[in-house]
């Protein structure tokens, strides 16, 4: 029997994405974005304890050992990826899943049998578990763009505290960090962390062209150039 809160099943009693009977509930407007902060999911920063690291290292290997066990496509996102590349972070929100839209129910009862306990989210991009007290989110709508297989594919395998698990390529974990930019969410500081631990490993000329059209993304990568985190952006002849 899957351990499912209430809250989180449907009339019939099935599990469903986002708290209403029926499907995912559409976001209102003030509810969180796909790419808003942690803070503001999960309470403001100065509400949480200073280090969750090891806690939420042992929640991820849990729900990884689950997937990877029943054969779920499944990708490390967020933080806890970014931790898993080297990049230096002290890890208190949450831990992050990619997996695709088509697999959310066997996602879901693969980990309530598991003894993960899932719970209404108002996001219809995600949803949302929990165990030894850490959230999970498992996304299948990352920043506005579905979870393909391709995106998981690209994915590097990488001990997570001695548990080998797919990872986010680094590509892809910066490229979501910065289509989630916008005026309400705003916050260069952990993008930057991750631009000059990963920059040896990340096509720069493909996240120009992929973000060319998005003002928040190009500010970023104006930082990075000023900084000297990359070399200046020259244009090339006859280029319009």
């Amino acid at each position: 029997m899957a351990h499912t809160s209430e809250a989180a099943r449907d009339e019939a009693g099935r599990p469903h994405l986002a708290g209403a009977a029926g499907g995912p509930a559409r976001a209102a407007g003030g509810s969180t974005a796909h790419g808003a902060t942690h803070a503001q999911a999960h309470g403001a920063a100065d509400d949480l304890p200073k280090d969750h690291t090891q806690a939420i290292l042992e929640t991820t290997k849990q729900v990884a050992a689950l997937l990877k066990e029943a054969g779920c496509p499944f990708a490390l996102a967020g933080s806890v990826a970014a931790h898993a590349h080297g990049v230096p972070a002290v890890l208190q929100h949450d831990t992050d899943f990619c997996i695709r839209r088509e697999d959310v129910d066997e996602v879901v009862e693969t980990l309530g049998d598991g003894g993960i306990e899932i719970v209404a989210a108002p996001e219809d991009w995600l949803v949302k578990a929990r165990a030894g007290g850490e959230q999970i989110d498992l996304i299948f709508e990352l920043s506005h763009r579905q979870v393909t297989d391709e995106l998981l594919e690209r994915a590097t395998v990488l001990p997570v505290d001695s548990v080998r698990m797919p990872v986010l390529a680094p590509y892809d974990l910066l490229s979501s960090r910065l289509a989630a930019l916008t005026e309400q969410h705003c916050d260069f500081g952990p993008v930057l962390t991750i631009a000059r631990t990963l920059r040896e490993r990340i096509d720069w000329g493909m996240v120009r062209a992929e973000h060319r059209d998005e003002p928040f993304a190009e500010a970023f990568l104006c930082l990075l150039e000023r900084l000297g985190v990359i070399e200046p952006f020259v244009p090339r002849k006859g280029a319009t």
